[in-house]
């Protein structure tokens, strides 16, 4: 299916259909602003924490029936990461939210919502069984990827905040930086887009370029940039056996417990990124938001991945800090703690680190806020927004339910198992949704010359309803009898 959309997204965009204009009008956000936005709607708080430390699982336990803990263990642990959260998953998002934009956006159907899009596709009613099971299964779904997400974030913030000012790290710290990061988004989705998440997006996008840059340059500057070189690569060089990895002559444990389970959370998080992507790209070609995802989401990426994660090998290789050994006795979030504290002037790093993340979080249940509210609302129509209540009911919901979860103690891996069975369901669905989308293509552009296809917007069947002519009662047409 990764594959699939990959193909499908690169051909869009070189095809005369990269030239569809997603509804009429100028884009309503400047390219770096929408980029930002998307970017922290696709990507949980919890990238930052990956971002430093996943090489190390890679190291331990690597795929591609690589020996653990080798030279070439370690050399294929920021490959891995660069090709987890790379073009595949975005490609996954980006033909996701095409069909969602092009639902809303060209053919104007009611509804930003899967129920709507399954709805103007199959016929089935979005408000009768079929289409409110998608619809919660959606919510289901999101609820659950993102827990994964804020539970990582929380216990990564209260270690480095404990190692900063000496707070206990427990349960109540934590619940108390999901309640102010809660507060932030609450007050950002009440505020509204334009004046809110559009603000806050900016201050995560520019924090998490910021921070990498300046590690770039105050640590080891040539093996950084070095390793990134490499890891592109290898990456490059090794994408399809990567893809294609089974290890039928293993267990088939590193496949089963990060690649299927990193496309599957790519998968459970498509519709609601599909919607607010549709949301923020009115008005942009379809080769636009293509590009945009794909490369500007990846190289950002790849960009935080490369340093963050490079920088901790240099440090792991001359034996400043065992990761690894780290990761294994004091877990991830302390492996992430010490890396940062490494640093020249390590406690304003990791302290600025720590801003980002709790920012990063915001924005991004922000996002997910928005799009829960969407699905609730029945027929909402291009240029609409959910009522500001219902953003704030959604925004209450998902900082008390990942908060009930952790306040259980239930394990990552049990979250991460709710996630994939979860996430099944809309593989199905989203194949449904290609479907329909190649033949919304055919009907309405596959006719149409490659130089008119920017400025052609085709009818819609209400369009065409309300153009067609009502005549009077009683007209008797030429041939009747």
């Amino acid at each position: 299916m990764v594959l699939l959309a990959m193909g499908l997204v690169i051909y869009l965009a070189t095809s005369k259909y990269g030239n569809i204009r997603l509804g009429e009008g100028k884009p309503e956000y400047s390219t770096l602003s929408w980029l930002f936005m998307f970017i922290c709607a696709g990507l949980g708080s919890s990238t930052l924490y990956w971002g430093v430390a996943e090489w190390a699982y890679y190291y331990q336990t690597p795929g591609l029936n690589i020996a653990p803990r080798s030279q070439q263990a370690l050399e294929f642990s920021v490959p891995y990461s660069f090709f987890h959260w790379g073009i595949s998953a975005w490609a996954t998002y980006t033909l996701a939210s095409l069909i969602m934009a092009y639902h809303f956006h060209v053919r104007k159907n009611k509804g930003l919502s899967l129920s709507g899009i399954i709805a103007a596709i199959t016929g089935v009613r979005p408000q009768g069984p079929w289409g409110k099971l998608v619809d919660l299964m959606f919510l289901i779904a999101t609820v659950g990827a993102l827990t994964i997400s804020l539970v990582v974030t929380a216990a990564t913030f209260t270690r480095g905040l404990s190692a900063l000012t000496g707070l206990p790290d427990n349960f109540t710290v934590q619940a108390f930086v999901i309640l102010l990061s809660g507060g932030i988004f609450c007050l950002s989705s009440w505020i509204g887009i334009n004046n809110g998440l559009q603000r806050l997006s900016k201050m995560v996008g520019w924090g998490a370029f910021l921070l990498p840059l300046l590690v770039l340059i105050v640590g080891p500057t040539e093996f950084i940039t070095n390793s990134i070189i490499n890891a592109i690569g290898l990456t490059t060089q090794n994408f399809l056996q990567m893809s294609l990895f089974t290890d039928p002559l293993g267990d088939g444990s590193f496949t089963r417990n990060w690649t299927v389970f990193y496309w599957l959370w790519w998968i459970s998080y498509t519709p609601g990124v599909a919607m607010f992507v549709t949301r923020v790209s009115r008005g942009r070609k379809i080769k636009e938001v293509i590009w945009g995802l794909i490369l500007g989401s990846t190289v950002g990426c790849w960009f935080f991945f490369g340093v963050m994660e490079s920088y901790a090998i240099h440090q792991f290789i001359n034996g400043v800090i065992n990761v690894p050994q780290v990761l294994e006795t004091l877990g991830g979030e302390t492996a992430v703690q010490q890396v940062l504290m490494s640093l020249p002037a390590g406690k304003l790093f990791l302290a600025a680190y720590l801003g980002v993340m709790i920012i990063f979080l915001a924005s991004h249940m922000d996002a997910v806020a928005y799009t829960m509210a969407a699905t609730s609302t029945r027929n909402l129509q291009e240029g609409d927004d959910p009522d500001r209540g219902l953003r704030l009911f959604w925004c209450v919901v998902i900082t008390l339910i990942p908060l009930s979860i952790l306040f259980t103690g239930a394990s990552l891996e049990t979250m991460k198992t709710t996630v994939v069975l979860t996430a099944l369901p809309f593989l199905v669905i989203l194949l449904v949704k290609v479907g329909g989308f190649i033949r919304w293509l055919k009907q309405d552009y596959a006719d149409i010359p490659a130089h008119q296809v920017e400025h052609y917007l085709p009818q819609t069947p209400v369009e065409a309803l309300e153009k067609t002519p009502v005549l009077p009662a009683g007209t008797v047409f030429k041939g009747d009898n």
